[in-house]
């Protein structure tokens, strides 16, 4: 080998040593125009929105007698109790379901019986409204495993209630007689269901019975005005 061309090969591996040496420069530090891969997925974007989204406002709780309030998350607050009742709301429910059922019975009669039209669309509107309330209030009773009547009680004492003897008149009457009668009875129903709507405000503690009560209480009340219009001369 010449010394010419002993030189050239120690330029040459000298030049390899030096590119292979800035290869593993790089490596080791990482390309600094360019983040490395786990740099970029260990750092979320500035525009990227929050999955949960914003967390909810914190919650301010009274303290004590002579102690301030405290704000506390949201989450720390949250109510998982069950809904509250007492015996009164559930003796309402067990009364109300009859005493819907024998104004949908008396309703019935009114399609064959009445003589003014009038009254037999009332009645319509009876069965269209009390039936589903009915369902609301098997409802009530069955999500919280109670019976739908109580043991021995009577509905006949309920307010507005009417009896046997006054449902077999009723049945028998027809015509102008059969409007009458009707119109006296379910008037008086209506008044026991507002008074019984209106005790359970008094006593209950169920917020869904309450709005419910207020409801039947109002609407009942309309509807005794609207009988009393329909009266025959």
């Amino acid at each position: 080998m010449t010394v010419r061309r002993g030189r050239l090969l120690a330029v040459v591996i000298t030049a390899a040593l030096i590119v292979v040496l800035a290869v593993l420069a790089v490596r080791a530090t990482g390309d600094p125009g360019r983040p490395a891969a786990s740099t970029r997925s260990a750092s979320p974007s500035p525009t990227a929105a929050s999955p949960t989204g914003p967390p909810p406002p914190p919650v301010l709780v009274p303290g004590r007698p002579g102690e301030p309030a405290v704000a506390r998350s949201a989450q720390e607050v949250r109510d998982d109790s069950p809904p509250r009742y007492n015996g009164l709301d559930t003796v309402y429910v067990q009364m109300m379901i009859p005493h819907h059922q024998q104004a949908l019975e008396m309703s019935a009669l009114a399609q064959e019986r009445a003589a003014d039209p009038r009254i037999r669309a009332y009645a319509d509107r009876i069965r269209a409204g009390q039936g589903p309330e009915i369902k609301v209030l098997r409802g009530w009773l069955a999500t919280r495993g109670l019976p739908e009547t109580a043991p021995g009680h009577d509905h006949a004492g309920m307010r507005g209630m009417q009896s046997p003897e006054a449902m077999k008149r009723l049945t028998a009457a027809r015509g102008v007689e059969f409007d009458r009668l009707f119109i006296a009875m379910m008037t008086d129903h209506h008044q026991g269901a507002v008074t019984m709507a209106t005790d359970l405000l008094s006593v209950g503690v169920d917020a869904t019975l309450n709005e419910l009560a207020t409801s039947l209480a109002t609407e009942q009340a309309i509807e005794i005005a609207r009988l009393r219009e329909l009266t025959p001369p």
